[in-house]
């Protein structure tokens, strides 16, 4: 594997509820582009789209620098959706964004993300930025609390005891994406030093069986046998 991000790994950047949702794919996405690029050395080159604004944008060939006939092509991506659902406004499609809007060049149409109208075939960009920074969460969590306080206190408890509330959403995602492009490789704070290769291997020897000799596997499964026999005779006994 060349390289990889996974949500549980936003919460280093403020992200801390809501990791199943829209905008926390797109923000995975964002974070495994810059991640990427910044491995090859590409992340000053190709920064994609600063300010998420839902336009439908691919990466496209850097400037040419002096010399040069013509610029650098951007690291190329396909999508392989695997066992997820593809229709339109499916989360993957949410993750393949943030790559795409964080400077990787992956081939797509814009068909399937949240405000593609079928009738007209145009995307509503400002629906897609809403769902990009969770304005389709804040707007439930406003519904709910004005109609069902219960059932708000229910499911976004979490969200009530860290005092995030529906209004702050597009600010923490703003933050977010910010902070992922600054880091993209940020450790938690309370992470100790990274092992190296030979203390890792000495930590797998800890849970290595020893490996027996033939004598020894015969006694054992000799062992197991009279243990066997005695166990039925007790409960003949018996």
């Amino acid at each position: 594997m060349f390289c990889a991000a996974y949500a549980h790994e936003l919460k280093r950047y403020g992200i801390k509820h809501g990791l199943t949702n829209w905008a926390a794919a797109y923000a995975t996405g964002l974070l495994i582009a810059r991640r990427t690029l910044k491995k090859l050395e590409l992340d000053d080159t190709f920064v994609g789209v600063d300010e998420a604004d839902g336009e439908f944008k691919m990466t496209e060939a850097a400037e040419p620098e002096d010399g040069e006939a013509e610029g650098r092509r951007p690291f190329k991506c396909f999508l392989d959706v695997g066992l997820h659902r593809t229709s339109t406004g499916a989360r993957i499609f949410g993750a393949m964004k943030g790559a795409s809007d964080g400077g990787l060049y992956i081939p797509h149409s814009e068909n399937r993300f949240p405000g593609y109208d079928v009738e007209t075939k145009e995307l509503d960009a400002e629906t897609l930025r809403k769902y990009i920074f969770g304005g389709h969460v804040a707007e439930y969590m406003e519904s709910l609390a004005d109609d069902d306080e219960e059932r708000y206190k229910s499911q976004f408890q979490q969200y009530i005891d860290d005092e995030v509330e529906a209004d702050g959403l597009e600010d923490l995602y703003t933050e977010a994406h910010k902070a992922i492009r600054e880091d993209p490789f940020k450790v938690d704070d309370d992470a100790g030093e990274k092992k190296g290769k030979e203390e890792w291997k000495e930590e797998s020897k800890k849970y290595r069986q020893k490996k027996l000799s033939k004598a020894e596997k015969d006694a054992r499964v000799k062992t197991n046998i009279d243990e066997a026999v005695k166990k039925v005779k007790a409960e003949r006994d018996d």
